[in-house]
């Protein structure tokens, strides 16, 4: 058999989903060319993930997307955590304004209208080759690059492909992962719980628009408000029971009678599936990556599985481009997991742990003052900093992630920068600084901003600096009180 041969290309990614879609639209746009190889024919038309925050709209605004893709979400108010009586016991709701990082701090969407856009936008990008129903079987290092082995699944033809990097956005049975030799470190949630996707047939106010979470001993479930008419529930299984027999209509609709009759709304979806909450001990082999559920996998309490693997895109495209294009040694590749990987831990364990109060287990520990306290409890968002990874100078705020403030003229900061490092300083700071230091800056490529807008301002006051950078990815590399800093900082670029 004849096998066809694909060279020069700088990455290929494995898997289509959100996460690598993603990342092929980053990295196109860090000018490099990148091969997408995915084993499905289509989008799968079903949902899945339903939440994003308002650090992945980042992203997708990066990429020029926040605009097509607003229209197909609805604004979360947040979620709150009821007893078995109906009783409030933890409130976690969410401002409806604009919040600092430019945008609302919680999403609801539909996954198939999201990779679409996704995809589109790829198949705008000339540098990007996207090959359907293509399956990978093996992947062979050398010093210089990977050679991608793959079958045409539509007429069986073996191909290879040469890329300078693989990174596997090939979810929860990752190939990529097993050929990385990684394990996975279990942090001790798995548990087996029904999903239902249906689709109102008439307005149900008494829903509501909130999250809920049941926590009820008999039966711990969740409610999620989708977009337009899709609503969601998620109802925990008893150690007796079949999975597949409770995804028959007559027990699903059993289930649900408690929330909803069948004239209020007819089936879309559902399924069993175990949650799982598990992170990859090692992200890299030489020249092979992972990210999103390749790397991790949460159970969906905070709604952060999606989120985790976008923001995994955002930290490693910009390092990815770095070394492809020699302007960095390939050992900023192992930043990625030092610093991705503790961050996605906080939410999984947060995870962990809600998942406990909704199964009423771990209260005590979950909820100030038990399920039994008088009043509810009040729950904060969670923006957790990077772990050990890269940073420079004033290091009191590496690793947290960058407020989008609107600059003077008001356009977004991010819309301003683009997908690049940002030098964000005080007017009088930056025009005191050495012209050679910000002539090094620009020619790295670096976003100089001297912009008067008070929210910026304020922002560096409030940390009592002169001046931040901020890497492509929105987190920040470090700060500045005097020029020694800024040229440290530079020097780090």
């Amino acid at each position: 058999m004849k096998i066809r041969t694909m060279d020069g290309f700088d990455i290929a990614i494995i898997g289509f989903g959100p996460v690598g879609a993603t990342l092929a639209n980053l990295l196109a746009d860090c000018g490099l060319s990148v091969l997408v190889l995915e084993r499905e024919a289509d989008i799968y038309r079903l949902p899945r993930a339903v939440h994003f925050d308002d650090e992945v709209m980042r992203v997708f605004q990066t990429l020029g997307l926040a605009e097509p893709i607003l229209p197909h979400t609805h604004v979360s108010p947040g979620m709150r955590f009821v007893d078995a009586s109906g009783k409030l016991v933890l409130d976690w709701s969410r401002s409806p304004d604009i919040g600092p990082l430019g945008w609302n701090v919680s999403y609801r969407f539909h996954q198939p209208d999201l990779e679409r856009i996704l995809r589109a936008a790829a198949s705008e990008r000339a540098s990007i080759d996207v090959r359907l129903r293509s399956e990978v079987f093996a992947l062979d290092q050398d010093a210089d690059g990977v050679v991608v082995r793959f079958e045409d699944l539509t007429g069986g033809t073996l191909s290879t492909a040469r890329a300078r990097y693989v990174v596997g956005c090939d979810g929860a049975r990752s190939l990529v992962r097993r050929l990385i030799g990684s394990s996975l470190e279990d942090l001790g949630f798995h548990e087996r719980w029904l999903v239902v996707d249906a689709l109102l047939k008439r307005d149900v106010p008494e829903l509501g628009d909130h999250s809920v979470q049941y926590c009820d001993p008999a039966r711990a479930a969740t409610y999620v408000r989708g977009v337009g008419n899709r609503r969601r529930w998620e109802i925990a299984l008893l150690p007796h029971e079949d999975s597949a027999a409770m995804t028959a209509p007559e027990e699903v609709w059993r289930l649900l009678e408690r929330f909803i009759s069948r004239d209020d709304a007819e089936l879309e979806r559902a399924a069993c599936y175990t949650f799982h909450s598990v992170i990859a001990t090692r992200w890299r082999d030489r020249r092979l990556l992972i990210a999103g559920d390749s790397a991790h996998q949460t159970p969906p309490f905070l709604g952060q599985g999606l989120c985790a693997g976008i923001r995994d895109t955002a930290n490693l495209a910009w390092k990815l481009a770095r070394v492809v294009r020699q302007e960095a040694p390939d050992g900023l590749l192992d930043s990625y997991q030092s610093e991705r990987s503790p961050h996605v831990r906080a939410y999984i364990e947060l995870a962990v742990k809600l998942g406990g109060l909704i199964n009423t287990r771990a209260a005590e520990a979950a909820v100030p003052g038990g399920l039994a306290r008088s009043e509810p409890a009040q729950m904060e968002s969670i923006k957790p900093p990077l772990g050990v990874g890269l940073g420079a100078g004033v290091r009191d705020l590496v690793g947290q992630v960058a407020p989008q403030p609107r600059l003077v003229d008001g356009t977004r900061l991010d819309d301003y920068v683009g997908y690049r490092f940002a030098a964000l300083l005080d007017p009088s700071f930056g025009a005191a600084l050495p012209g050679n230091l910000l002539t090094r800056l620009k020619l790295k490529g670096v976003a100089v901003i001297t912009d008067t807008a008070p929210a910026l301002q304020a922002w560096l006051a409030d940390h009592a600096v002169r001046g931040v950078v901020v890497r492509p990815d929105r987190y920040v590399l470090g700060a500045a009180r005097s020029a020694a800093d800024m040229d440290a900082l530079a020097a780090s670029i």
